[in-house]
């Protein structure tokens, strides 16, 4: 089988250095992966290529990289599932990370942003004799979070980061939920309002790009949004994402459909009133277009709102 690797290159000892693209042409066999054809690349035909890996079985998460857009681990990604008829196989280094060369990159801020959370268990009062001991069932659940291996794929394609480098990100969020939702934690609390802080678990704008590429099926959106709901179950002072979240089930379960304006007024609240302001060319834009509804007491409950106030107290019930 014939195809074309575009990878993305950069020589930071090069007198003017900046990226660049340079195709392979690369014969490969059908069970080959990217990081196969990538290390024959460099072993037969240019071995100034430079990346990472090392153990080849999507464990140590070393040959994390952008494939097709998308970050993942090239030992994961098999060349025929990307594969397009006639194009190339575009391959660059993670984003929100600096790029050292080629397709490695500098994990320093990745594992600064781990450290943040402070991933380590913070129990109640002496060391015990032996070891920290919890029932089966209150760690079964944990299982999942605890298969990340730090790759780094979902800070990647993060699109908060892309934005805002004061975001935690959902790995480190991730592991802190691991923490926050461990029976031997004595620290639950304290966790919670320093998570509740800006750059924390309410700048996540949920777009699910961490749940489409992490290898391992963390999942750390999910964590995320388990952060949040013990952070409001906790009483956790409220934030705007907090109001937020509050506000919008608040006005669903008493007219069944949302209104807009009343939503950011009383998640932001008259203290906010620049930021009120600020949105006023976005609605006179959504006006235009006719998706902004009548607020307040002109915005009526929507036929049959009953059947929702029903869902949300046998929700209220069960919980």
């Amino acid at each position: 089988m014939h195809t074309t690797l575009r990878i993305r290159r950069f020589n930071p000892e090069h007198d003017r250095p900046s990226p660049y693209y340079q195709d392979y042409d690369v014969e490969i066999d059908p069970s080959d992966s990217v990081l196969d054809g990538l290390i024959k690349i460099r072993e037969t035909i240019d071995d100034s290529l430079t990346l990472r890996c090392s153990c080849r079985g999507a464990i140590c998460g070393s040959c994390g990289m952008r494939i097709n857009g998308h970050a993942t681990l090239a030992c994961k990604t098999k060349m025929i599932s990307v594969a397009s008829e006639g194009e190339p196989i575009q391959v660059e280094p993670m984003h929100n990370m600096p790029v050292i060369k080629d397709l490695v990159t500098d994990m320093a801020p990745f594992w600064s942003k781990i450290r943040q959370i402070q991933p380590w268990l913070q129990p109640q009062g002496p060391p015990p004799a032996a070891e920290y001991t919890a029932p089966p069932e209150a760690m079964s659940h944990l299982a999942g979070v605890m298969s990340c291996i730090m790759c780094g794929v979902c800070v990647s394609d993060c699109t908060v980061l892309e934005v805002d480098k004061n975001f935690v990100g959902p790995a480190a969020l991730a592991k802190a939920y691991r923490f926050v939702a461990d029976p031997r934690d004595a620290s639950t609390t304290h966790r919670l309002e320093h998570l509740n802080q800006p750059g924390g678990m309410w700048d996540c704008t949920r777009c699910m790009e961490c749940i489409q590429v992490c290898p391992k099926g963390v999942g750390p959106m999910d964590r995320i949004m388990s952060l949040r709901a013990k952070g409001m179950r906790a009483k956790i002072p409220a934030t705007c994402g907090s109001r937020h979240a509050e506000v919008f089930m608040d006005i669903i379960k008493h007219k069944g459909i949302l209104d807009e304006p009343m939503l950011a007024v009383r998640t932001f609240g008259l203290k906010h009133v620049g930021r009120l302001l600020g949105m006023i060319p976005t609605v006179i834009q959504s006006a235009l277009k006719g998706k902004v509804p009548l607020s307040g007491p002109l915005h009526r409950p929507i036929p049959g709102i009953q059947h929702i106030q029903r869902l949300f107290k046998r929700g209220r019930t069960k919980s």
